[in-house]
């Protein structure tokens, strides 16, 4: 691939286009709002000029509901010996396309598993990709040579190929990001109206809950509007799940015996299987989680603290598998988690005391 032409400059098309740019990949940019492609241009993303002819690969980074038209007029233009879409749902850009009678041997659809919180060219980076997956939906129809265009776009993002038929892809989208993101929002909605003393409370594990709601309404509207239905269908299990678990709350309030026991029960099972749940997330580097054992420090909220105690670390050559970081609140102090190898938490703390770190137990 020696030639791009990205359409839709936020930070999905932003960053791709960077990662090509770094990798010798001439890449023209263009937006429905010419000054974000222009900052994005001015990002080192690439030329917010058209392009003299057809390029190598086209990539849409539209929304959901405008990739198929974007795609045709694209394909009617001849932009491009490829066409890629990198929108978060497959099945129904595939479908429209599909009823526009277009030839879809140069087209595949894909998405990057990546993202941030932030949307638009300034939110970009050139490694966003690095290391996610990328998932690939060819059809039998997809030329391999377009096949091929799409495989060097995920090589030079830095990504992992994956690849999955179009339904089955959202699906799994639904599951593991479209869903989790509404519950995340209910969350959070709960506190919008809360008292301060009460969100003064707040701690890491609301903010773990709540992080992704923090995302842009009109994109995410957007993307559910392409997927509703797999989005409908597993919070429809979510809610029979909840009231199963407000009924057995309600049981621990009981003066009955025997209803207690039920509603520990109840409580019990849901836990046990979120347990179950939880150990099938993909850990390090996408392969089965281990389990790591924490070393907790006690840090002053000042430049440079998080970078010696990695030094430390280094040091005592212990490699610091994931770290985890929570503040203090009404202060300037913070408590890092380093989570390390089990046999190697008692050789950092050791090293970490001699130079002078406070741990907590």
């Amino acid at each position: 691939m020696r030639t791009a032409l990205v359409i839709g400059t936020g930070l999905i098309g932003t960053s791709a286009a960077l990662a090509l740019t770094q990798r010798g990949v001439v890449v023209h940019l263009t937006d429905h709002d010419p000054e974000q492609a222009r900052t994005a241009a001015a990002l080192g993303a690439g030329t917010d000029q058209a392009p003299d002819g057809p390029v190598d690969l086209a990539i849409v980074a539209a929304p959901p509901a405008h990739v198929a038209g974007v795609l045709a007029d694209a394909m009617a233009r001849g932009a491009a010996r490829g066409y890629v879409d990198v929108a978060s749902v497959k099945g129904g850009p595939r479908r429209e396309l599909e009823a526009r009678g277009l030839d879809l041997s140069a087209y595949i659809g894909t998405h990057p598993m990546s993202g941030r919180e932030k949307s638009g060219p300034l939110a970009a980076t050139g490694d966003l990709f690095e290391g996610r997956p990328w998932v690939l939906t060819p059809t039998r129809d997809t030329d391999t040579e377009v096949l091929n265009l799409a495989l060097e776009l995920v090589s030079h993002c830095r990504a992992v190929p994956v690849v999955m038929d179009a339904d089955a892809h959202d699906r799994a989208v639904a599951l593991v990001s479209h869903m989790p993101h509404l519950v995340s929002s209910m969350v959070a909605a709960r506190l919008e109206h809360a008292e301060e003393a009460a969100v003064r409370l707040c701690g890491q594990g609301i903010r773990d809950v709540t992080r992704i709601a923090a995302s842009d309404p009109g994109m995410w509207i957007d993307i559910l509007s392409a997927n509703p239905g797999p989005v409908a269908d597993l919070l429809t299990d979510v809610s029979a799940d909840l009231e199963e678990t407000v009924r057995a709350l309600r049981a621990l309030q009981s003066s009955d015996e025997d209803k207690r026991r039920e509603g520990g029960s109840g409580i019990e099972d849901v836990l046990r299987r979120g347990n179950a749940g939880q150990v099938r997330v993909p850990g390090k580097h996408g392969s089965a989680p281990r389990v790591y054992e924490s070393v907790v420090v006690l840090i002053d909220d000042q430049p440079g603290q998080l970078a010696r105690i990695f030094a430390d670390a280094g040091r005592a050559g212990v490699n610091i598998e994931d770290v985890r970081i929570e503040h203090a609140t009404g202060q300037q102090a913070g408590l890092v988690q380093l989570l390390v190898e089990p046999k190697a938490a008692p050789v950092l703390k050791e090293a970490l005391r001699e130079r002078g770190w406070a741990l907590r137990q």
